[in-house]
């Protein structure tokens, strides 16, 4: 039932009328009930996830809206639920991958910073001005998103003949054939072929960008593109000088998407209860799909083992990337 809602995004009522035709009666409400069960048993392991992003030192955030019932009023109000995510593949990293959501009420940039109050060192994110405050503080650096800022010129090339547009993509696409060929290399390496490469495109590009801006009307899209990418230059070129670092923000966005799905078809969350039990679900079952594990293999096997009298002090052993496939040993020439 938990897999099926958060990892095929079919929600309860529609789990109950499946029920019913194969002759089991179950109540949306029961259902409700059973997750909020599990979710209390999980929350532990969710904890685990996020204490994990703090401790890292390159992390992804993003966040998006969710509907939640608000109870007396007859209507649905804003909650938010925040991502974030690590996945160091692309500079060969050992550390596991996850995904972990947080519920808010709100919004509100200390909502942030108190989820990311121990962290040091870099966020990518892609682009929000609401994440600024995290760059306060001395310990931690915003990294920002090429994908986001090329979708503006993008939509502009698109809707017909844009010559400076198509120019400004051309050269970006620059860049990411870079990105290509250094996918997987360390961080020493892809840093190197970044400033041998990268830098010179950088560093031809913002002058560009601000000559196009001087010969266009302020108040066209084009001139909003431009200064977007403008006004988020250090963010957006961090990536030459740390080879951690990616172009983009796409590794939350991919973990987004999922919550993004769940919404539209489940429609809001019943509670902000309800919305936290959804955050502590979905971050573990996306965290097993990131490290190739069988989401419900694991979760029967872990609330089995947590409602068994599992120790706490060995937690960790129920942690998605315990139960990962061993990876193939690479052959030595």
């Amino acid at each position: 039932m938990l897999v099926s809602k958060y990892a095929d995004h079919l929600p309860l009522y529609r789990q109950a009328q499946i029920y019913g035709r194969q002759g089991i009666s179950l109540d949306r409400s029961t259902l409700a009930d059973w997750v909020g069960r599990a979710a209390w048993h999980l929350r532990p392991l969710h904890e685990r996830l996020l204490a994990h992003i703090r401790s890292s030192t390159k992390i992804f955030a993003d966040e998006t809206t969710t509907p939640v019932l608000d109870p007396g009023r007859g209507r649905t109000k804003t909650g938010q639920l925040w991502a974030y995510a690590r996945d160091d593949r692309p500079f060969g990293g050992v550390d596991p991958p996850l995904a972990v959501y947080v519920y808010a009420p709100n919004r509100k940039a200390e909502q942030r910073i108190a989820h990311l109050a121990d962290f040091a060192g870099v966020v990518q994110v892609d682009g929000y001005a609401g994440y600024r405050p995290l760059a306060q503080k001395n310990s931690v650096q915003l990294a920002f998103c090429w994908s986001h800022m090329r979708r503006r010129f993008y939509e502009l090339a698109a809707a017909g003949p844009a010559l400076i547009a198509s120019e400004a993509l051309e050269r970006i696409a620059a860049l990411y054939a870079i990105e290509k060929d250094i996918r997987g290399s360390s961080p020493d390496a892809r840093r190197a072929a970044r400033e041998d490469k990268s830098r010179p495109i950088l560093a031809a590009l913002e002058p560009w960008l601000r000559e196009k801006l001087a010969l266009i009307s302020q108040k066209s899209k084009l001139a909003e593109a431009i200064r977007y990418a403008l006004s988020r230059w250090n963010g957006l070129t961090l990536f030459v000088e740390d080879g951690r670092v990616e172009i983009d923000s796409n590794v939350v966005e991919r973990a987004i998407r999922p919550i993004a799905l769940n919404r539209k078809n489940a429609l809001f969350a019943g509670s902000d209860g309800g919305a936290e039990n959804w955050a502590i679900v979905a971050s573990l079952i996306e965290t097993c799909k990131l490290n190739g594990v069988d989401p419900q293999a694991w979760m029967a096997d872990t609330l089995t083992k947590i409602v068994s009298g599992h120790p706490n002090s060995e937690i960790d052993d129920l942690l998605p990337w315990a139960y990962a496939p061993p990876q193939p040993l690479k052959h030595v020439a």
